[in-house]
């Protein structure tokens, strides 16, 4: 799909996942590269059963996340000291430059959730953040 091509309706069926900087499998649905957005990304995101996504930050980008599925724990803020668990159907806002880390809290079952962001090239802005930095 070329980014110029403006005019039209795109549909994506990704086939398979793609490892993020978060080290979580994501199925890349709307950016800039796969559909021509020129201010939105929107993926498929799969937290395995006991896994946690690296802890980052998306600088200068807003987040919107759908949980479809599982029970996650999101860690956050400085040092990741504040905690929320959010369930399938809550929707989740995450401002811009905030530290975060989901954490599936199923040993047995995947987590998934829906994730957009103002940003059409969705991994370029992510940081890996190091909690240990402001203890």
């Amino acid at each position: 799909m070329s980014a110029s091509n403006t005019t039209e309706i795109v549909t994506i069926r990704p086939a398979k996942a793609t490892m993020t900087k978060q080290l979580l499998p994501n199925f890349v649905g709307i950016s800039e590269a796969t559909a021509g957005a020129k201010h939105l990304s929107m993926n498929l995101v799969v937290i395995p059963p006991g896994g946690a996504a690296q802890p980052h930050v998306h600088r200068g980008y807003e987040t919107a996340i759908y949980l479809l599925q599982g029970r996650v724990e999101t860690r956050y803020g400085p040092g990741l000291r504040k905690s929320v668990i959010h369930e399938a159907g809550d929707f989740i806002f995450i401002p811009a430059d905030v530290s975060h880390q989901p954490v599936n809290l199923s040993a047995t079952e995947p987590a998934q959730a829906l994730v957009a962001r103002n940003d059409p090239n969705e991994q370029e802005s992510v940081v890996v953040y190091d909690p240990a930095t402001e203890s």
